[in-house]
């Protein structure tokens, strides 16, 4: 009997499941990267940034590839901390607290940006000031991101995540093999309905990540047309 059976006795159907839930996961992995190294590219061209694209690595695990984005989307955080520490120094508090205010009009803030920036750089576009402020000003950008942060480091702890990205294509047997070494086999199905759990958060907070950072990059396009 296959292994595959011994797991799924009752339904052979369920037999590509697993399979499914490893492509679900690759192609939201792949778009999240393509996202990243987005936003990546706005803040190097921009802001002074020298973030270093990524892409997936076909030889290396899902982990290994969690800890790549997560590294890179940490760099991105730390990048816009840093620009709002650079504001908090150079302005005066009043200026400061008006970066944040909700109901003052969205071009003082680059203006007042743009101010800061001519300081940093000698010079700074209008483009530069307005990426600032939609990144220091987006709750839903930065909440985004430490949450995909938070559901990568699951996804690479879980049973799945020392499976190479590429195993998908040598069939369910050989993806059973590779995790069986970490659970025993009673424990597997229920290791990969947990899996399953975190996949759709996962692909749930992709998705407002993506739409967070379109936002951004959408912006800067019309700023430079």
């Amino acid at each position: 009997m296959a292994l595959s059976d011994l797991l799924y006795p009752d339904n052979p159907k369920r037999k590509q499941e697993l399979i499914h839930l490893h492509q679900e996961l690759l192609d939201c992995m792949s778009t999240n990267f393509h996202a990243t190294n987005e936003l990546a590219g706005v803040l190097n061209e921009h802001l002074g940034c020298t973030i270093t694209p990524i892409e997936m690595r076909e030889s290396s695990t899902v982990k290994e590839n969690c800890e790549i984005i997560i590294q890179v989307m940490t760099e991105i955080q730390h990048q816009v901390q840093k620009i709002d520490s650079d504001m908090k120094d150079k302005l005066e508090p009043v200026l400061y607290q008006k970066l944040y205010d909700i109901k003052e009009p969205e071009l003082e803030k680059i203006a007042i940006a743009q101010r800061v920036f001519s300081i940093i750089f000698g010079e700074a576009t209008s483009t530069a000031a307005m990426v600032a402020i939609k990144l220091l000003g987006s709750n839903h950008l930065t909440l985004t991101v430490s949450k995909l942060i938070s559901l990568l480091a699951q996804i690479g702890a879980s049973v799945l995540g020392g499976v190479s990205i590429t195993i998908i294509g040598l069939g369910l047997e050989m993806i059973l093999h590779a995790i069986l070494g970490a659970v025993e086999r009673s424990q597997l199905l229920t290791a990969v309905r947990s899996y399953e759990k975190h996949l759709a958060e996962f692909k749930a907070a992709s998705e407002k990540y993506q739409h967070a950072i379109h936002e951004v990059t959408s912006l800067v396009r019309q700023q430079v047309q």
